[in-house]
């Protein structure tokens, strides 16, 4: 699979990574089995960046990840996030910048993953309580211990961007970011980052797979699922959505692509690497797919007319937790 550059820090990773957090944790139906199974074909494919967090579980994603990568891991970037403080028995305490926790953290990650180290380490949320410069300056230490060989952020505003790459050079940043999701280049989180040479992860890559082409009602979703809950995926809003979703069909079938590889192949000519998640291994194929596609000028035209920014009915989360995204 192609390799490129992530941010300016020296990173390479495959132009289209895995997202494991379904495999543990909010969506349902998943196996350890199926997951394993799921992480050993992007192997196979050439998929090197893999993504999980401590919250996933919690503990429970970085532990399968671990297991699954097993002899393999030193072929990967491997990357996980902190943010929330728990207990060894997962029960939460809250969120914590504090550096005490940062230092913490990577020590307990780093148990859980079964490796020396991480290749990219995250603040999976700014705490408003503590100055990002305190996270990250700690965050700095581990990588100057060689605990992480890069740091990163998630979800923060454009000003917290980059008052954490004055702190301590920050290699990526990692927000949601789909056909369905375009806040990133109207918030300047997007411009902030090409600025700095900060890289862009998308995390929800498909419209938590909405963009798939799969979903046709929320009946599809597994009981369970925290999709349910979801503004987007309401009874009067998943309608508007789908129709979204089948004119960019009609462009990616007169294209010979799939929906999915569509959208993620949008992402990438942006200069982006997604990370989609799924807990199929057939999946994995059709995703990395996406990296071969061009689009050309008219495409994406067609595309910016289907799905401009705010075209999706219903916020991407319930105002709780995007209130918590808003560092």
């Amino acid at each position: 699979m192609k390799q490129t550059a992530l941010g300016s820090q020296g990173l390479m990773t495959s132009t289209l990574g895995l997202g494991c957090m379904g495999m543990s944790a909010f969506y349902g139906g998943a196996t350890d089995v199926g997951s394993v199974e799921t992480i050993r074909r992007a192997l196979d494919v050439g998929i090197t960046m893999f993504d999980t967090a401590e919250a996933y579980g919690p503990f429970e994603n970085e532990k399968l990840l671990g297991r699954a990568l097993g002899r393999d891991r030193d072929r990967v970037v491997l990357a996980s996030k902190f943010a929330v403080d728990f207990d060894d028995d997962g029960s939460p305490l809250g969120l914590n910048g504090s550096p005490e926790h940062a230092r913490r953290a990577i020590d307990r990650s780093l148990r859980h993953l079964g490796t020396d180290h991480v290749d990219l380490w995250y603040l999976h949320r700014a705490d408003p309580n503590v100055p990002i410069e305190d996270t990250v300056g700690a965050m700095g230490e581990a990588v100057i211990a060689g605990k992480a060989r890069h740091i990163g952020v998630s979800e923060t505003s454009a000003v917290t961007l980059r008052r954490a790459n004055g702190a301590f050079p920050i290699t990526a940043i990692q927000s949601e970011y789909s056909l369905f999701e375009r806040d990133a280049e109207h918030n300047g989180v997007l411009e902030t980052a090409r600025e700095l040479g900060i890289g862009f992860v998308p995390f929800s890559p498909l419209g938590r797979g909405i963009l798939g082409g799969t979903l046709t009602r929320k009946d599809d979703l597994p009981e369970g699922d925290a999709r349910r809950n979801l503004p987007r995926f309401s009874d009067e809003a998943i309608e508007a959505n789908l129709r979204i979703v089948q004119a960019l069909r009609t462009i990616a079938v007169e294209k010979g692509v799939t929906p999915a590889q569509l959208a993620l192949a949008w992402l990438i000519q942006a200069g982006t690497v997604p990370i989609p998640g799924t807990t199929k291994a057939s999946r994995i194929t059709e995703n990395v797919a996406a990296a071969d596609v061009e689009l050309t000028p008219d495409d994406l035209a067609r595309i910016e007319v289907v799905s401009p920014h705010g075209a999706a009915t219903g916020t991407r989360n319930t105002e709780a937790a995007m209130s918590r995204d808003r560092g």
